[in-house]
């Protein structure tokens, strides 16, 4: 069997991509299968992509990217399946999803993790808002096979369009790769929070609790992105996000945050912060939006939080107390491992291409 796979970042480096895909096409149980990934950016485009300016190297890297997208449709003949990681391009209808499905008459698997039908105009590309034509996710719908998405919420958008919609969530591989347990006992508390400058702004909801914790508690509110946010009023630190030392980083926190405002954007997010958190037995304290509430079971392996209070009280229950930070930790690792972990969903993720 041969599978295309259609990205838009390089591999290796969207999280997206890494824990929806890439870790499974790794996989023993895909060594009789040839994979191929395609990205429409080069890893110098996607560089500077999320930059403020570089105006013309993005441009040249869309214009490059256009061009390796006709490139390969010369050679989607070849193929069994071709997987679209939420879209083949970033801006423009879905042309090249009907060539792939009605020319080439190619079995399309659609995978996405996020409400990408609602438009968003990013920071640091403002004027490609009205570009990207966010309508044309319900017609790669209708032109997959099957439509695998990470939530409820999703599966709910795409059934609308495909009859074939499967919910394998965002997972991680709890044997290679997120494999040890936090010592809740260790020195020079930490509460933390780990995400991209796009969803930055919920930190907002957090921001007075951790400056009134601060008053009252000696700890690190640790904060791993690919930007500085910039937070006023309270004090933390920055530690911009590597592949090389993802873990050990994320090990540093005795507690990890999710705060979600309630949106169609927050409803389509796979709970992904807290599954990370949770595989290595660092417990967490999520808004209960979405997904959170599926992945979450409050009181038993994290808390939900609907408001301040309930952000401060759960925080401080934690804070002061290593024995149910580490009762709670243990009791995640075991959820994920059981239900969100590679080895539980991979069979799922198999039987997208029979």
């Amino acid at each position: 069997m041969k599978i295309l796979f259609l990205t838009s970042a390089p591999k290796n480096i969207s999280p997206s991509q890494r824990f929806r895909f890439e870790q499974y096409i790794g996989l023993e149980d895909f060594r009789d299968i040839t994979c191929t990934v395609k990205s429409f950016y080069s890893d110098s485009a996607w560089s500077v992509l999320h930059k403020n300016n570089y105006q013309f190297k993005k441009s040249v890297g869309i214009l490059s990217g256009f061009l390796r997208r006709w490139l390969m449709i010369l050679t989607v003949y070849k193929y069994d399946f071709v997987y679209i990681h939420r879209e083949v391009t970033p801006i423009g209808p879905p042309i090249f999803e009907w060539i792939i499905a009605k020319i080439f008459k190619k079995k399309i698997i659609f995978d996405f993790d996020d409400s990408i039908w609602v438009k968003i105009a990013s920071v640091a590309n403002p004027k490609v808002a009205s570009l990207k034509c966010s309508w044309k996710v319900a017609n790669i719908c209708k032109y997959s096979k099957t439509v695998s998405v990470g939530n409820d919420f999703l599966a709910e958008y795409a059934r609308k369009y495909c009859n074939d919609v499967r919910i394998i969530p965002t997972v991680v591989n709890t044997d290679s790769y997120h494999n040890k347990l936090k010592n809740q006992e260790e020195n020079n508390f930490t509460i933390g929070w780990t995400g991209t400058y796009t969803n930055l702004y919920n930190l907002q909801l957090i921001k007075n609790v951790i400056f009134e914790l601060q008053k009252k508690y000696i700890f690190n509110f640790l904060i791993i992105a690919n930007r500085d946010p910039m937070l006023e009023k309270v004090k933390y630190t920055y530690k911009k996000w590597e592949l090389a030392t993802e873990i050990e980083d994320l090990l540093q926190m005795h507690i990890g945050i999710m705060p979600l405002i309630n949106s169609e954007v927050e409803l389509g997010k796979c709970a992904f912060k807290a599954i990370q958190y949770m595989s290595l037995g660092i417990p967490p304290v999520v808004s209960p939006v979405g997904a959170n509430k599926k992945v979450v079971i409050d009181g038993e392996n994290g808390f939900w939080a609907n408001d301040e209070k309930e952000w401060y009280d759960n925080l401080e229950k934690l804070i002061t107390n290593h024995q149910l930070r580490t009762e709670m930790g243990t009791k995640a690792r075991n959820r994920i491992i059981s239900n969100y972990s590679v080895e539980a969903n991979k069979e799922k993720f198999l039987k997208l291409f029979s």
